[in-house]
């Protein structure tokens, strides 16, 4: 536990304490005066704050007094590897500047690495699921990519990682230090971003201090894991930084056939001259070997009742992902007040998918199949350039950021096959969804089947964007901004040839302006109460069968009002919100088609609700996080199948709890639970997922050896081993099982 040692010098005379004595503080952090500040280079330990005695001038007359020491504990620090803070209190996501969230009038929450360890999270959608009120996975993506439902409506293909966008892609958590989810239209600072809100994730920094982590998990079917972590200077003056981060996985699943192996390494090294300029160059390189899984089948209105075990595809058809990212950023500040960054990001990605499913059933028992084969080639770039500085006009303080990017994604499927039954024949074997036989597919005659699906599809873009963060009287907190967008985007899917497709292809260009603004006012340090309003662009790459031609751009609009709250020195956060949204030209799966990307316009949907959100300590032994959200999303215009109908894989309501006690110094525990009540499975609800509750625990103890930490760790999932749902893929349709009762045990030892 860090300690605080303090030496206190006072004049005799108390009545001229206020007026002429110097108060010095020594703490584990930081030595302050009544004057300034000086931040040391290293903390100090109980034995030198007791030694760091300053003393006053030979022109005072000081007593001494006693050594006070005061036990507890700094605050968060996001260079420390071993910050065990549930609470954040700083985040870029919404402003794209560092910016406290109590000051900040939008709801962002933030997944913190001390969260992510004591739950074991390896994967981004364990880690929002249960530690972001209103978050669910979507089952559509299945494990082609990543792909969330915020306040009503999908993220689609779309990620962020540091502020850029990353499309349609699966991500490792070896590298990733926090996870900020933005809730509502972000696309005054980012472009083209669904309104429901973003996930941005952020990557690990080189340290200047060595740090060395090796860790090995291991667990319920077959599921190993290891991973790797280091970091510190090149060079004697530390103006050359690196990290290194690395993991392996080899895992199975509780769905037959289901195992897949993952390799990913993330290089990074920073360089820092001096204390105005720092440019970072990073690699992440991902290859993955997996199974698709596209759940079980619907009779009427409810989930197959077969085993947890059923899978619909077959062995012979595997899937692979191979991905790279190049970064690169820069910032120079040319003084205290003003800076200038700019960044880059580089990601290719080459998959290769074999999806089959159960599109009819024959009767109760026989599932007749299709599948989606083939592959496809994505490359995406782009690049930002942003000035920020701070200055004063008539007693109002300004934050003012002024930016421009570029944004480039295109992705092709030249050779693709989609093999659909017909009035119940399919050229694949039919499987008994009871009694599964695997290994009866005809491989070869599919593979002589020629191509018959091609899909092109390109987003270009170009947005510059203005905000200015207004302070007046230190409480009242103004931000206004806005971002002009040219953008440029097309689709088309054609079912003869590449050729065809690509005579076909078109782009359409749109420009929009979106404003937001937002007002908080913090009466006293703790509370804060604020209000926006934000408008949304985006751009619909869906396949219009009808038309041949693209979507209207999607757009969203959005109120909110909330309260934030901080507690126990800032270690104990809350917030709640009220949301009223509207998203214009929504898209679902049009299933009069046999391809599965075909999707119609509905007209409007509208998406209201309250979320609440509490993490922090409690006090120095007891670690929560609790969140809440009632959503009500549901389509406001669209045909007689749809109109007033739910928005699909939306509970009413979803709570989770998660709380761990730190039994001294050595060891802790955790129990948390997971609920979320009944979605609808598609979106003209003719089939519903029942709601559920589940449990997770874990245990942990620390051990220290010399100058290394080893900890060893146990979790366990759905405690309880309860059956649940948690979503649909409502073209086929279907529904996916959650995972039974399962362990996870690890070693990780710190250097």
């Amino acid at each position: 536990m860090p300690n605080h040692g303090r030496t206190v010098y006072l004049r005799k005379s108390i009545n001229t304490l206020y007026s002429k004595a110097t108060l010095y503080a020594v703490t584990s952090a930081w030595i302050i005066t009544a004057a300034h500040a000086e931040q040391v280079s290293k903390p100090l330990s109980k034995e030198k704050a007791e030694q760091a005695q300053v003393r006053p001038t030979q022109n005072e007359e000081a007593l001494a007094l006693p050594i006070i020491t005061v036990y507890g504990d700094v605050a968060y620090d996001a260079n420390d590897p071993y910050d065990k803070h549930y609470s954040v209190p700083n985040a870029t996501t919404a402003t794209k500047t560092d910016s406290t969230l109590m000051d900040t009038p939008v709801s962002i929450q933030v997944v913190p690495k001390a969260l992510i360890n004591d739950q074991q999270d390896i994967a981004i959608e364990d880690a929002l699921q249960r530690n972001v009120s209103g978050m669910q996975r979507e089952a559509v993506s299945l494990k082609i990519y990543d792909s969330y439902i915020v306040r009503g409506f999908s993220s689609a293909d779309q990620m962020y990682r540091n502020g850029f966008r990353r499309t349609m892609g699966v991500y490792d958590m070896a590298n990733i230090e926090q996870i900020e989810v933005l809730k509502g239209p972000a696309s005054v600072l980012y472009g083209r971003v669904q309104p429901g809100g973003m996930v941005n994730y952020v990557t690990k920094k080189a340290l200047d201090t060595p740090y060395y982590m090796l860790q090995q998990q291991f667990g319920s079917y077959d599921l190993y894991r290891t991973s790797l972590d280091a970091t510190g200077p090149l060079d004697h003056n530390k103006t050359v930084l690196y990290r290194f981060n690395a993991s392996y996985l080899d895992s199975g699943s509780f769905r037959n056939f289901n195992d897949r192996e993952d390799v990913f390494i993330a290089p990074r090294l920073t360089w820092r001259p001096n204390d105005r300029f720092e440019a970072n160059l990073e690699m992440e390189k991902r290859h993955d070997n997996y199974m698709d899984d596209t759940g079980v089948p619907v009779f009427g209105k409810r989930p197959a009742p077969v085993a947890r075990s059923l899978w619909t595809g077959d062995p012979a058809y595997r899937s692979e992902l191979d991905n790279t990212l190049l970064s690169a950023d820069w910032r120079f500040n040319f003084n205290t007040n003003w800076a200038i960054q700019h960044k880059f990001q580089w990601d290719e990605t080459e998959t290769n998918f074999n999806l089959l499913f159960v599109k009819e059933m024959r009767d109760y028992r026989t599932g007749v199949r299709g599948a989606f084969l083939g592959g496809n080639h994505q490359r995406s770039y782009g690049t930002s350039l942003d000035l920020t500085g701070n200055f004063e006009t008539l007693r109002l303080k300004h934050q003012l950021l002024i930016g421009g990017d570029y944004f480039f994604f295109n992705r092709e499927s030249p050779s693709n096959k989609i093999l659909m039954p017909y009035k119940g024949v399919s050229v694949l074997s039919d499987i008994d969804i009871y009694q599964p036989q695997y290994g009866t597919i005809d491989t070869g005659k599919i593979d002589n089947l020629r191509p018959n699906y091609f899909l092109h599809a390109r987003d270009d873009w170009y947005g510059v964007y203005f905000q200015d963060q207004i302070t007046l009287w230190d409480d009242l907190h103004i931000m206004g901004g806005g971002r002009y967008d040219m953008s440029g985007y097309g689709s088309i899917t054609t079912y003869k040839s590449w050729q065809e497709q690509q005579d076909k292809f078109a782009m359409s260009h749109e420009n929009h302006f979106s404003p937001r603004v937002g007002v908080l006012y913090q009466p006293w340090q703790w509370l804060s109460v604020y209000g926006n309003y934000v408008e949304s662009f985006g751009s619909n790459n869906g396949n219009n069968v009808v038309t041949g031609r693209n979507f209207a751009p999607q757009l969203g609009e959005q109120y909110e009002i909330g309260i934030k709250n901080e507690f126990f020195d800032q270690k104990l956060t809350s917030s709640i919100a009220y949301y009223h949204l509207v998203k214009s030209n929504l898209l679902v799966y049009d299933q009069s088609t046999p391809d599965p990307n075909d999707q119609i316009a509905l007209g409007m949907a509208r998406s209201q609700g309250i979320e609440v959100d509490i993490k922090g300590q409690l006090n120095d032994d007891i670690s929560v996080l609790a969140t809440y959200a009632y959503t009500d999303a549901r389509v406001t215009e669209g045909n007689i199948a749809t109109e007033g109908k739910r928005l699909p894989s939306v509970p009413d309501h979803q709570a989770s709890l998660w709380g761990v006690y730190q039994f001294g110094e050595h060891f802790k525990a955790g129990l948390g639970t997971v609920i979320a009540g009944q979605k609808e499975g598609d979106v003209i609800n003719s089939y519903q997922l029942p709601g559920y509750a589940r449990m997770d625990a874990m245990l942990a103890y620390v051990q220290p050896l010399g100058k290394t930490r080893l900890t060893a760790q146990i979790n366990v999932n759905n405690l309880l081993n309860k059956k649940y749902f948690y979503g649909s893929m409502e073209w086929l349709p279907d529904a996916h099982y959650g995972a039974p009762i399962s362990a996870m045990g690890s070693l990780k030892l710190e250097y």
